[in-house]
C-alpha cells in the first residue's frame, strides 16, 4: 500500500497560523513570553512583513492612479491582518529573548568591552549611544555605568523609547544630531526598510550623525550578504568605505542568521566623488543562481 505524503502547507497557511497564536497571547499590551510564539512562526511573520512592504514601496513609486490606490490599500489590509507594526515588533522582540540568546546588543557590548570603552565608569563623560529600532527599552540598561543610550523607534512600545523616524530626524529643527553621538546602533533596522535606496541613506545619516572616530554597529541576517544576487560581504565592505566607515569588527558564521559590525566613522577628501568611482548607484549582479534573495543597498 502506497504510504500518502503529507500536503506542505502554503506560506500564508503559516502567517495565518502564527496570527492565532499572537492572537491567544494579546499582541497589544499582551504578554511577550516566548511560549506564545515558536521561532518559525516568528520568522514567517517577519518575512511576511518585509515581502508587503517592499511591494508598497515599489507601487508608492509608481504614477497615481486609481489602480495604484486600490493595491495599496489592499497591502495596508494585509499588513493589518497581519496585526501591523505591533505584530512586527512582537515577533522581533520574542527573538531577542534570553530563552533564544538574547539581542544582538551582547554582541556590541561584547566589542566595546574589547576596546576597554567600559573604562569610562566613573568618568564624568558616557559614551553616548543612538539606538535605532529599539524593541526594548533596556538593552544597555546592564552598562549604564558608561553608556548613556537613547532608544528610538518608529513605534514606541515604552515611554522610555522615543517614537521618531530615523530616515527624517535631520530635518527635525529641533533635534539638532549632527555628530553628536560617539556611536549609533543599526540592528536589524536597515533589511527592514523597503527601499534600497533609504537603506543607503540610512547609513550616510548616521555617518552624519557620528561625532568624529565614532562607532557605527551593524547586525543583519546573513542571507541579505551571502545569499543575495546584489550583495556580498566584500561589496558590503567597499560601500561602506565609499560612505566613510572602516570595518573594525565582524562576526558571522556558515549557516548562521546573523552577521555583525562595527564600523569607525572615518574622513573621507570628497565622499560624493569616492561614491562615483566605485559606483554604487545601481544594482549589480554579483551571484548568479536561482535562489537567490534581492537584498542590495543603494547610494545616491
Amino acid at each position: 500500500m502506497t504510504k500518502s505524503r503529507k500536503k506542505k502547507a502554503p506560506v500564508t497557511s503559516e502567517v495565518i497560523s502564527a496570527r492565532k497564536t499572537s492572537a491567544k497571547s494579546s499582541i497589544i499590551g499582551g504578554s511577550s513570553s516566548s511560549s506564545s510564539s515558536t521561532p518559525q512562526s516568528s520568522r514567517t511573520v517577519i518575512r511576511k512583513f518585509h515581502v508587503l512592504l517592499k511591494r508598497k514601496a515599489q507601487l508608492e513609486k509608481k504614477k497615481a492612479c486609481p489602480e495604484t490606490s486600490a493595491a495599496l490599500d489592499e497591502l495596508d489590509k494585509e499588513v493589518e491582518e497581519l496585526g501591523g507594526l505591533a505584530a512586527y515588533q512582537r515577533m522581533s522582540s520574542i527573538g531577542q529573548g534570553e530563552d533564544r540568546g538574547g539581542g544582538s546588543e551582547k554582541v556590541f557590548i561584547g566589542w566595546l568591552r574589547e576596546m576597554e570603552m567600559h573604562k569610562r565608569e566613573g568618568s564624568t563623560t558616557k559614551l553616548r549611544l543612538l539606538e535605532v529600532g529599539a524593541l526594548k527599552h533596556d538593552n544597555y540598561a546592564s552598562c549604564s555605568s558608561w553608556i548613556d543610550c537613547e532608544p528610538i523607534d518608529l513605534r514606541s512600545r515604552h515611554p522610555a523609547i522615543r517614537e521618531q523616524d530615523f530616515l527624517r530626524i535631520l530635518d527635525d529643527e529641533t533635534l539638532h544630531q549632527r555628530e553628536r553621538w560617539d556611536a549609533i546602533s543599526l540592528s536589524l533596522v536597515v533589511n527592514f526598510v523597503a527601499d534600497a535606496r533609504d537603506r543607503g541613506r540610512m547609513l550616510c545619516i548616521a555617518y552624519d550623525m557620528l561625532k568624529a572616530d565614532g562607532l557605527l554597529f551593524l547586525a543583519l541576517p546573513l542571507p541579505c550578504v551571502s545569499n543575495s544576487r546584489y550583495m556580498t560581504l566584500e561589496h558590503l565592505e567597499h560601500l561602506m568605505l565609499s560612505i566613510g566607515f572602516a570595518k573594525l569588527r565582524e562576526r558571522w558564521k556558515v549557516g548562521g542568521k546573523m552577521a555583525y559590525w562595527l564600523f569607525r566613522k572615518c574622513t573621507l577628501p570628497s565622499r560624493s566623488q569616492e561614491r562615483a568611482i566605485v559606483g554604487f548607484e545601481k544594482k549589480k549582479v554579483l551571484r548568479e543562481g536561482g535562489q537567490r534573495n534581492n537584498f542590495s543597498i543603494l547610494l545616491d
